[in-house]
């Protein structure tokens, strides 16, 4: 990068990976109390549809841009949110409720 000190470009992939940690973090407890109960019945599908479809994109541009944070983030993330989705309609179609 072009204009920019190591101490500029460090800080910034330290603030990508603080970003990371903070986005699945924010996951994991959701994921795991699905796990647990089972009990999605609070949870909107139409609302993890768009999320999971958001961080599919997102995996795909850091695929795009070879950008490990971006990559790695949005992976994890879309697995976490994708388990719930699934796990949503699961209930779903069990309860004959659907979308």
């Amino acid at each position: 990068m072009k204009g920019r000190g190591k101490s500029e470009l460090d800080a910034a992939i330290i603030i990508g990976y603080l970003a990371s940690i903070c986005s699945i973090a924010s996951f994991v407890p959701q994921a795991w109390k699905v796990v647990r109960s089972g009990d999605t019945s609070a949870l909107s599908a139409r609302m993890y549809s768009l999320t999971v479809t958001g961080f599919a994109l997102w995996t795909a541009f850091g695929l795009m841009r070879a950008e490990v944070p971006i990559i790695l983030t949005n992976a994890i993330c879309f697995c976490l949110s994708a388990f719930i989705l699934f796990r949503i309609l699961k209930g779903a179609n069990h309860n004959g409720t659907g979308l």
